[in-house]
């Protein structure tokens, strides 16, 4: 079976039958109130939209390590806040920086998708204004989201499963409700058979009620408003009710990494 990673543009196969593919967007969701997540990035290579992000500080943005990678010659370039319909250009409510640094974190491992962090330093700081605010990373360490917590994700990928006539991105930021699977459930035969394993430092959810998928890699998991994990990777086509979503979960670990890496 083939598994793809929500990002926004097909790009790599790895393994344990894991595909690939720039896979974001949002499925079974609607169209947000415009910027009313003034945190959510959209993210750019030469060719244009592959991955969202998310604002941390005035000078950071938190995404996955697989939406920049040197050996598929996948580099992010351009950063860009205050975004709701990426047509309508919205000058008045855009910043947009240039990546100066890129920080995956140092143990992501593409076979198994472990550690799907990347932090991207801009080139100046951001300013804070109505349309662009960050979110910032937990001080310690996310909570860990129960199986049948309800959190939300936002991006601006697919909006419908895999298919030849729906390739595109969105062109408005979506967002959907999620249901948080215990890890267990979702590592079993029903679920994923651990191919991929799901581990600790990864969640599970979604599934045919709300998913993202092709174009969403890299866009913050939300539970009751705290940043908990970053999108990752699901199945090539999105929505199915035992292929949820999974995503990079902020770990204690992961937070001390974010923290010195700004530091630094």
């Amino acid at each position: 079976m083939t598994y793809t990673v929500i990002s926004a543009m097909t790009y790599f196969m790895v393994l344990l039958y894991l595909q690939s593919c720039y896979c974001a967007e949002i499925i079974r969701g609607r169209e947000v109130k415009p910027h009313s997540l003034p945190h959510l990035a959209l993210l750019e290579d030469s060719n244009g939209p592959v991955c969202g992000g998310t604002l941390i500080n005035s000078k950071w943005v938190l995404t996955a390590a697989h939406c920049s990678n040197k050996t598929e010659k996948i580099r992010i370039e351009k950063v860009i806040l205050g975004v709701h319909s990426i047509k309508n250009q919205e000058k008045d409510s855009r910043q947009t920086r240039k990546v100066k640094l890129h920080v995956p974190h140092p143990r992501f491992d593409i076979t198994t998708m472990e550690n799907d962090l990347l932090l991207l330093k801009l080139d100046k700081p951001v300013k804070k204004t109505k349309t662009v605010k960050y979110l910032a990373v937990s001080k310690k360490s996310a909570p860990d989201p129960s199986a049948g917590s309800t959190c939300l994700v936002a991006g601006w990928g697919r909006t419908i499963g895999y298919t030849k006539k729906q390739s595109k991105m969105s062109d408005v930021l979506m967002s959907v409700n999620v249901t948080v699977i215990d890890r267990v459930k979702c590592n079993s035969p029903a679920y994923y058979n651990s191919k991929p394993i799901i581990t600790h430092n990864m969640i599970c959810a979604g599934g045919d009620s709300g998913d993202t998928c092709e174009g969403d890699s890299g866009g913050p998991l939300q539970c009751n408003g705290v940043l908990v994990a970053v999108t990752s990777f699901g199945p090539p086509k999105c929505g199915q009710k035992n292929k949820p979503g999974v995503y990079s979960f902020l770990s204690k670990k992961h937070i001390n990494w974010i923290k010195t890496t700004i530091k630094k």
